[in-house]
């Protein structure tokens, strides 16, 4: 059973999307919504995100604007490092303080700031050690950052019980499909 589950994917510039008002999240947002809404289903319980700009924070939103209709939905930020917002934008800092004061549970796996890579590397294992699958917003045609946990999940799923789940470009033209008519017919 799936109850605490990884959710990461492509940052934002990852993805050529440099303002929030890129229509784009929109079609992010909804696939990520659908996937959690099949979930809960089957007893999802927690999202555990690292708090990146990009999927993560937009998953956090859906969860936000999921709790009235899925109180039972929660969702833990658990960073690689402190300050890890201290480069950004003072808008981005701030929609970050947003999901950091809501979420349900909130610390960083490692108590200084960014040193180098390996705390990176300890947070994925740390995601995996403690969850029971992984969603992740990745298309093996496109590259990018996902590449490296999506590598780290698929061989800790080999030797445990453990769900590896994606969504792809293909699966982000669909919901961007369905929503384009779903505006047409209404």
């Amino acid at each position: 059973m799936l109850k605490r589950l990884v959710v990461t994917g492509y940052k934002q510039h990852e993805l050529g999307i440099f303002d929030e008002k890129n229509p784009g999240i929109r079609f992010i947002k909804k696939a990520l919504e659908n996937r959690f809404r099949a979930l809960l289903d089957e007893g999802l319980e927690w999202i555990l995100l690292s708090g990146q700009l990009g999927v993560e924070t937009w998953a956090a939103e859906v969860v936000l604007n999921m709790r009235e209709e899925f109180p039972e939905l929660k969702y833990a930020v658990l960073t690689p490092f402190l300050e890890q917002e201290k480069r950004w934008n003072e808008t981005k800092q701030e929609q970050y303080r947003i999901i950091l004061s809501k979420a349900d549970f909130h610390r960083s796996l490692t108590s200084k700031p960014y040193e180098a890579p390996w705390q990176f590397i300890e947070k994925n294992k740390f995601f995996l050690r403690n969850s029971d699958g992984i969603l992740i917003v990745y298309d093996e045609e496109t590259d990018g950052s996902p590449k490296f946990i999506k590598k780290e999940a698929d061989r800790y799923a080999e030797t445990t019980d453990y769900q590896v789940l994606t969504i792809t470009g293909d699966d982000l033209r669909v919901v961007t499909e369905e929503e384009q008519m779903n505006e047409w017919d209404s």
